[in-house]
Order: structure tokens, then sequence, then C-alpha cells
């Protein structure tokens, strides 16, 4: 399967992104070209790619921390949530089922879009969400590229109904790129725990910018790392 290959590929990158090689170049599988590297805040720094074996529209990014990829995700041209890897543990989540698909062209035209669709993991289980994205006409530039902020809504419950989650907050969109970017957000467990998440853009490095295809986070990493379990916020209709 593409989406294997595309695995592999991140556990070389893995060995380019450890500590003790600080100053790595994320190597794209074969076949892939990286558009745009981002750092973030929270110690995070993303590589985005699109792959020619791929469906026209879909792409990928791969997420890296201090200790190297520990996230990648698949979407396609209308940011509809494919899959993505836990590269931490191997698991893998898949769409299942949609009522209302994501749709980006929506958002862009008509300013809001709702979604409404079911996962599975690789070990079985199923999740609920349901949510909504809404453009506030507000842009930001951030390393020269032009950003439009949106608010959102996201909840996640159990295939019984349960809530596992609840997500709240703001994001960016790049119109052109087709792709979300997290901002700030308050997140809620099911055991009512809250958390304010910041994984903020910091700089975006395109071909030919300092700092493309680096593996090594630079903003927020001397902070002290929660251990409280969260959801990723990277942006998008992600589980």
């Amino acid at each position: 399967m593409t989406s294997q290959l595309h695995l592999l590929g991140l556990a070389t990158t893995a060995l380019l992104a450890s500590p003790a090689q600080a100053g790595g170049k994320f190597a794209a599988p074969a076949g892939c070209e990286v558009y745009a590297t981002v750092q973030m805040r929270n110690c995070q720094v993303s590589q985005h790619y699109r792959c020619e074996q791929d469906a026209p529209g879909d792409q990928w990014a791969a997420y890296l921390d201090g200790e190297g990829p520990f996230y990648l995700s698949r979407i396609d041209t209308e940011t509809r949530w494919l899959e993505s890897y836990d590269l931490t543990t191997g698991e893998r989540d898949a769409l299942l089922s949609e009522a209302d698909p994501a749709s980006f062209t929506t958002l862009i035209t008509t300013g809001r879009d709702d979604y409404d669709f079911t996962t599975e993991s690789s070990t079985g289980e199923v999740r609920h969400y349901t949510g909504y994205d809404q453009l506030t006409g507000e842009k930001v530039t951030i390393g020269g590229v032009v950003l439009e902020r949106t608010t959102f809504d996201l909840t996640a419950r159990s295939a019984e109904g349960d809530l596992i989650w609840h997500r709240v907050g703001k994001q960016f969109i790049h119109r052109d790129w087709r792709v979300f970017w997290a901002d700030t957000e308050e997140f809620e467990n099911g055991f009512g725990d809250r958390e304010t998440v910041i994984d903020t853009p910091v700089a975006v490095a395109q071909p030919g910018d300092k700092g493309f295809l680096s593996t090594e986070p630079i903003y927020d990493c001397d902070m002290q790392m929660t251990e409280a379990e969260l959801p990723l916020n990277i942006g998008g209709k992600r589980p």
C-alpha cells in the first residue's frame, strides 16, 4: 500500500531527526516532494508534501518533536481526513464512513463547513466526529505566507455515544495549499479535565528558504512538557 511506503520513509527520517543528529534534513519518500516546512509552538515542526503515486490533491503531513517523527497523516483536496499513523505506537486510524464529508471548497466559498464522519483504528476502536470550521475574515502573515484564521468546534464520541473529548478554538488555513494548521484551542476530555493547547505556526519555509526541510523544532523546546494525554492539535479534522 502507498501508506505503508510512506511509513517506511518516516522510519528512515527518524534517524535523521534523532537528538544525536540535530540539524538533519527531512527526506520525503521516493516520488514525493515537500512544499513547506512549518515551525510551530510547543516544540514541533511539520513537513508537508505531495506524492505522484497518490490521487490528485492528496497530501501528507509529517510532524516531529525533539525526539523525531511522531505523527503522519494524509488528507485529500477537500481536506477530508483519510488516514493517520501514530509513529510511536504504530497504530493506524482510517476513515470509515461519512454522513457529511468535510469540504474545503464549501468553507472558502460560503465561510462555513460542517462535517460528520467516523474512523476506525488498527486496534478496532471506532470513533464518531462531528463539528464545523468557520472563517473569521482575519488574515495573518507568517513567514511571508498569508494565512486565514478560522474558528472550529469538534467533538469525538465512542461507538456507544460516550464523550471522548471536545475541542474548540482557532486554526489557520492556506487557501491555495488547501491545508489547515493549528492555533489555540481549549480541550476537555470525557472526565471533565480541561487544558489550553497552543501550537501556533511561527515560521514557514518553502524550497530555497532557510530552515526548509529542517527536522529540528526550535520554539518552546525548553518548556516543561505536560504528561497529560491530549489530542494532537495539528490542524484540520484530525482524530
